[in-house]
């Protein structure tokens, strides 16, 4: 009987994010990939070893993403520790595919303790699994962030490389349903300027959300907001404004929503989960009809 050999997994440590127009550069050049059929991806951890949560950094997300001061830490705000380790990747010679073109796909975060202010955090990120889609190659990255040695926030990145011919791995399936009751609760505006605004506190500084030029330079008629600050605007609005100890919050992006612009919340609350609060909600166009993201969530306050 044949046996599969492990491949050892190969470790980098990254101290000292690079600027962001080194990572975007970085990015560019790699365009010029053209890989062969890939069957897995290279096993590979990226990690920051010691990370602090800044207090101005934190305040200025919190801001711009519409969270009060009193909420504390956001439950998403971690992810914006692992964006450098995933722009490392998507430059290397580990990713076999060109960073621009890629798609957010899909993306789940949970928090197993509350975050403060001043905690020293390990952020890691690592490749993960490859899933066949009908419009090409579905691959997954996964981080975990702990302090003192107890992970206390982990996520899943799921991004999709359109047009892969015979993508491996099992089918894609969506983790969420569509057919949820769902009512309207609010509405919101994404302003011109809000894809430069975000980029500045995240580091995502890709021209599809900076300015119309730019983006129509990769093919959009106009900006587009982030994914991720769509998401943490919506749960800025769902999320009750105190401290959260445990949530788990799953997202599909679905269409672009467009700057500026204006959506529309629409969730139900009353789902059963395993966490004491939970919710369904998704973000839409103005008029309702469109879906820009679907999500599913459930917190538990901080004891």
């Amino acid at each position: 009987m044949a046996t599969r050999k492990k491949t050892a997994m190969t470790t980098i440590e990254i101290s000292t994010p690079r600027h962001a127009a080194q990572m975007y550069a970085g990015a560019l050049l790699s365009s010029r990939k053209r890989p062969g059929v890939v069957r897995a991806l290279k096993p590979v951890t990226y990690v920051r070893p010691a990370v602090t949560l800044d207090a101005a950094q934190v305040a200025a997300y919190a801001k711009v993403c519409g969270f009060k001061p009193e909420a504390g830490v956001p439950v998403l705000y971690p992810q914006m520790l692992t964006f450098p380790l995933a722009m490392e990747f998507f430059a290397s010679e580990h990713c076999p595919w060109p960073a621009m073109g890629t798609v957010h796909l899909a993306n789940r975060i949970h928090q197993h303790r509350q975050l403060s202010v001043g905690d020293l955090l390990r952020v890691e990120m690592r490749t993960g699994e490859l899933l066949a889609h009908e419009k090409g190659q579905v691959f997954t990255l996964e981080f975990a962030i702990s302090r003192e040695g107890e992970r206390v926030w982990d996520g899943t990145m799921t991004a999709l490389r359109i047009g892969v011919k015979n993508p491996v791995g099992k089918p894609y399936v969506s983790a969420l349903s569509s057919d949820a009751n769902l009512s309207c609760q609010a509405g919101f505006t994404a302003p011109a300027d809000i894809g430069r605004r975000y980029g500045l506190v995240s580091g995502d500084m890709n021209p599809i959300h900076l300015s119309a030029p730019s983006a129509k330079l990769f093919g959009f008629r106009q900006a587009i907001a982030h994914g991720l600050w769509t998401k943490a605007r919506a749960l800025a609005a769902m999320l009750p404004r105190q401290p959260i100890g445990q949530a788990e919050v799953t997202v599909e992006f679905k269409t672009p929503l467009y700057l500026p612009g204006r959506a529309s919340l629409w969730a139900t609350r009353q789902v059963k989960g395993t966490f004491p609060h939970n919710a369904i909600f998704e973000v839409r166009n103005a008029k309702g009809d469109k879906p820009h993201l679907r999500a599913q969530l459930g917190y538990a306050f901080a004891a």
